[in-house]
């Protein structure tokens, strides 16, 4: 059983221990007991027993023969009442051993003998019984706070005892098995971490340990978990309009997430490949004109939602496709003849957006020149030309227009001659 000692006794022992020295036996002999020599007092030992080590006091013994003293244990939870010799203290003098390296929360049984420079000893006292102190109990409190973006914030109360000098803080995922160390918080009264660069909407655990001035670690704390933030849903019903001349109207629902107070708009010429950021919103906007000035272009549009915390939605939906209205097929000429004395060409729509035509008359000047007229609001099918001369040629090619003036491509240029008379 565990001998106490009172206060002053116990300041006396700390105050004397560092002055005694030891010899460490690794391969003691077997004793050779000398009943003769005085032995140590059994009733004078005390201790005082810490978390790795425990401290004996006893009273010295006046046999002159005596240079010194052999001290005996037995871990008591692994080898019973074994006692095997583990140091030499070298001075009769010598009233003071400190026993560490131990296990914490472990009972050893322990015996002290004097000894003479002939290697004899006296009978070793009763056997003593010690145990050590059990490691720091954990932190009382511990918290992790969820729904922060990309971080989490762990809380608790500092540890009771003064003895600890820095909290090691571990992390792990109900996917991975192993704990991390991600930090060590030196001062007992630190109380908060905030760990960063998290991945979005993933639950983490994460347990604390305290550690003591002389390196002894507590029992771990209960294991916490936060989750982080999610990052918000995007826009819903996403839709860009295929029938406006030279834009795109590209409109939107608002994203359900609660905190949004933006949307980021995307595109590219095509479906693949990366999107680049077009226009930035606040949260009230739910359209936007695209105005490109170019007929038949198609666009692929994304709408990303933005939260109080700048998280972005993920750009990983799909995208929607808008184009401008395209250009019109062109008119398809089915007669170009002259007839008496005028050019007359006839011909179909080609294509049901038309509601007039372009008429552009070539006419040869020279060798190597020519002037082009340009006739535009024909709203008939059928052109007839009577500004034509004889002997001079002229050729002629048509373009549709819709209502928004967007014109087609020219048809192939068809030419006609008003013969000369012939003399007679």
């Amino acid at each position: 059983m565990t001998k106490l000692i009172k206060l002053t006794s116990s300041i006396l022992l700390v105050l004397l221990i560092s002055g005694c020295t030891t010899t460490n036996l690794t391969e003691p002999s077997k004793p050779r007991i000398d009943n003769t020599l005085e032995a140590v007092d059994s009733n004078s030992i005390r201790t005082i027993p810490d978390i790795t080590a425990i401290a004996f006091e006893w009273q010295k013994v006046d046999d002159l023969r005596v240079n010194g003293y052999y001290v005996y244990r037995a871990n008591m939870n692994e080898e019973g009442q074994k006692l095997k010799r583990i140091t030499f203290v070298p001075n009769r003098y010598a009233t003071h051993y400190v026993d560490t390296k131990l296990e914490p929360n472990s009972r050893y049984l322990y015996a002290i003998a004097s000894a003479t420079p002939q290697s004899s000893e006296s009978k070793p006292t009763t056997a003593y019984s010690a145990q050590t102190l059990p490691v720091p109990a954990p932190v009382s409190f511990i918290q992790a706070i969820s729904n922060m973006p990309r971080q989490v914030k762990i809380l608790w109360r500092p540890h009771e005892s003064e003895r600890i000098k820095a909290y090691i803080l571990e992390r792990t995922t109900p996917t991975t098995a192993k704990w991390e160390e991600i930090a060590t918080l030196d001062g007992r009264l630190q109380v908060e971490y905030i760990d960063t660069k998290l991945k979005d909407n993933v639950v983490y655990m994460y347990r604390l340990t305290a550690v003591t001035f002389d390196g002894i670690k507590s029992m771990p704390s209960e294991i916490v978990r936060a989750q982080t933030k999610p990052l918000p849903l995007p826009a819903n019903k996403v839709h860009a309009t295929n029938d406006l001349p030279r834009k795109i109207i590209v409109t939107w629902e608002p994203s359900p997430t609660e905190d949004v107070i933006g949307y980021n708009l995307y595109y590219n010429n095509s479906a693949d490949g990366s999107f680049d950021i077009l226009k930035k919103f606040p949260n009230t906007a739910t359209t936007y004109e695209d105005v490109i000035n170019e007929d038949g272009k198609h666009r692929f549009y994304k709408v990303t939602a933005v939260d109080k915390d700048n998280l972005e939605s993920a750009l990983l939906m799909n995208s929607t496709m808008g184009s401008t209205l395209p250009k019109l097929n062109k008119p398809i000429i089915t007669l170009a003849q002259i007839q008496g004395e005028k050019a007359i060409l006839n011909w179909q729509s080609g294509d049901s957006r038309a509601v007039s035509y372009t008429v552009y008359k070539t006419v040869k000047e020279g060798f190597m020149s020519s002037k082009t007229i340009k006739i535009s609001g024909v709203n008939d099918l059928r052109f007839e030309d009577r500004d034509i001369v004889r002997g001079i040629e002229y050729t002629y090619a048509l373009q549709s227009i819709d209502e928004n003036g967007i014109p087609s491509d020219k048809t192939e240029a068809v030419s006609l001659t008003l013969p000369k008379l012939s003399e007679k």
